[in-house]
């Protein structure tokens, strides 16, 4: 909602410096429309042209996730630490097999089931339940390290696949600029064909033109890149849950102290979300 916000205050200030210098809305009124749809037009269309229909979805995905906010809350955080130690509790007691069954169907595990808010992304239990299973199935315990390497490749991947929708709306205000240009151009090219009209529709041609590349900048840099900036960061925040994860089934393996596996999953976590200290161990002794 603050993105809404700062979108709406970023046209207030443009327009309303404008209004205030004196100018009149009604040709920018005029122009807006048929600009805009040269311009936002071309843009989209360009990128359909570049991207699979997987990532425009994605995109346009990414759009509400913008209005959302992060899906992950510090309530999440703290269930992600209480569930992967509560799975390696019992690796330590009852060994790789008595996990079998959790990792091979979480949406029947008891273990799992305490946590249905995070059963409902798949992409964070499959890094839990995967990488356990490969305890289970060894015939001899894995390295530690080789297990982290598993891990820090499927969650590279994972944030990898996150951030391109960022990055296309990031090459979507890249391109503004220059198609507001375009649009102005032919804005151009049609008052060259009305050069025999009087003054008053001349520079009412040409100001409709500076409109083009007007609106292509104010919304490369007042609309697209802040959209594209805040949907990155969202998606930087919600991957610091799978490596919370991955600290402690890692730490765990290392055969570290629980508390300080516990911590250095906690410290991980940025500040807006991570839970305190007696948030975690107490809730860890209260499990």
């Amino acid at each position: 909602m603050l993105s809404v916000v700062g979108l709406v205050m970023v046209f207030v200030v443009v327009f309303g410096g404008y209004i205030l210098e004196g100018g009149s809305m009604a040709p920018i009124i005029h122009a807006a429309p048929m600009e805009c749809f040269i311009i936002f037009g071309s843009a989209i269309c360009a990128m359909v042209a570049g991207n699979s229909m997987t990532m425009v979805k994605a995109t346009l995905s990414g759009l509400g996730k913008i209005l959302s906010g992060p899906k992950f809350n510090k309530q999440d955080f703290l269930d992600v630490i209480f569930l992967v130690s509560k799975i390696m509790k019992v690796l330590k007691a009852e060994g790789a097999v008595a996990l079998e069954s959790h990792v091979e169907n979480p949406e029947s595990s008891a273990l799992f089931a305490e946590y249905p808010r995070l059963l409902k992304d798949h992409s964070l239990i499959h890094l839990i339940t995967d990488n356990i299973r490969l305890l289970v199935v060894s015939s001899s315990a894995p390295r530690p390290d080789a297990i982290e390497d598993v891990m820090n490749l499927s969650i590279k991947t994972h944030h990898h696949d996150a951030l391109k929708p960022a990055e296309i709306l990031a090459t979507l205000a890249g391109s503004l600029p220059a198609l507001g240009i375009v649009a102005c151009v032919l804005g151009v090219v049609k008052t060259m064909a009305n050069i025999d009209q009087p003054p008053a529709i001349l520079g009412g041609l040409i100001g409709a033109a500076l409109v083009g590349t007007f609106l292509g900048v104010l919304l490369a840099y007042g609309l697209v890149e802040p959209l594209g900036n805040r949907l990155k960061q969202i998606v930087e925040s919600e991957g610091q849950i799978y490596h919370v994860a991955k600290q402690i089934i890692i730490g765990t393996l290392n055969g570290h102290p629980i508390p300080v596996v516990i911590e250095a999953a906690r410290v991980a976590i940025s500040h807006e979300n991570q839970p305190s200290f007696a948030d975690v161990f107490d809730g860890l002794r209260g499990k």
